[in-house]
């Protein structure tokens, strides 16, 4: 096994706390340096008093001494600012593992249109893997720069990327409709996610043009092997702290059954540890996974519309963000996959 030194830069928000709690208790991984510009010197209980007695103090973020200290950087910072780390670090021998938007669209036009701003660093694309382990393990492994997946395009490509890859659902007409618990806006004062705001209220938001539709696209399409697909992906923000639960709507192809979509996805996961694929008629359930690295998958033939309806549920703090990131780590590095997250 190996004894990896970790960073994480932008220890303060959500995601940065949650991989402060997986990294705490990881077997092989000693988490050497949290930074936040916000919470300079602080120890670290200061911030989280869930973590106290850990003799861990912020710092502000400096590309030097994380490049002298430790072999692995998990960059949990906003998009367009993650890249300004990125290049650095990858550059002095760190492998940087992005849970931001920077490098997860391969496209740089599709980043500016949904971005609204040119990529911070299109030389750096080539060298990015997107870090889904169930359908990259092999070029992770190799990675020195890890694109992590957002979490609606988690919950969104693993139900169906085994359906298009085996031709059993049409590529055209897809619809997705995803619900999130209200920790996926990240961690921020904003009106819309006050708790009066929230509380006993579900709505949908942004129904077209949100800015994870290209990712989920740009790996269906893959998994479909074409250039491009497109479909409908509409979020909701729900009343939860944690949890995403998404439902996929596709049609057929002729001659799918129930049997050989109960076997495409066996193909695709029974080896899998973190992904829980249910009977047929069971319902993915956030309950069951909160906290946790899991995906939950569930699926029905509706042979009255020729849909296929599938249903994933995640945390999207762990398999949706830091939990997929030391997946990744632990990939990348040698070691047990499952370390740190059961």
């Amino acid at each position: 096994m190996t004894k990896i030194q970790a960073a994480i830069v932008g220890a303060s928000g959500y995601s940065g706390e949650e991989l402060v709690r997986l990294l705490l208790r990881h077997p092989n991984c000693e988490l050497k340096i949290i930074t936040s510009r916000q919470h300079d010197g602080q120890h670290i209980e200061e911030v989280f008093p869930r973590f106290a007695g850990h003799n861990l103090k912020f710092s502000a973020p400096d590309v030097k001494r994380i490049a002298a200290e430790c072999d692995v950087a998990f960059l949990a910072l906003p998009h367009g600012l993650a890249a300004e780390f990125a290049k650095p670090l990858v550059e002095a021998g760190v492998v940087a593992i992005d849970i931001s938007a920077d490098f997860r669209i391969k496209n740089t036009a599709k980043y500016k249109e949904y971005y609204k701003t040119d990529h911070p660093a299109p030389d750096m694309l080539a060298r990015a893997v997107y870090g889904l382990p169930e359908r990259y393990r092999k070029q992770i492994a190799q990675a020195d720069l890890i694109a992590c997946p957002g979490c609606y395009p988690t919950s969104s490509i693993l139900p169906t990327a085994p359906l298009l890859a085996a031709k059993l659902a049409l590529p055209e007409d897809i619809i997705i409709s995803s619900m999130s618990g209200v920790t996926g806006a990240g961690r921020k004062v904003d009106l819309a996610y006050l708790f009066p705001e929230c509380n006993e209220s579900l709505r949908a938001y942004a129904p077209v043009k949100h800015r994870h539709l290209p990712e989920i696209e740009q790996e269906l399409a893959a998994a479909a092997g074409m250039p491009e697909v497109a479909i409908n992906f509409v979020p909701h923000l729900v009343p939860v702290n944690r949890g995403i639960n998404s439902t996929i709507f596709l049609k057929v192809a002729p001659g799918c059954t129930l049997d050989k979509i109960t076997a495409a996805y066996h193909d695709a996961y029974a080896a899998e540890p973190f992904v829980r694929v249910l009977a047929p008629g069971k319902q993915a359930d956030t309950k069951y996974v909160i906290m946790t690295n899991v995906c939950e998958i569930s699926y029905t033939l509706d042979e009255h519309t020729g849909r296929v309806i599938a249903t994933s549920a995640i945390d999207n703090l762990t398999k949706g963000a830091s939990g997929q990131a030391v997946q990744c780590m632990n990939i990348r590095f040698g070691n047990c996959e499952t370390d740190g997250l059961l």
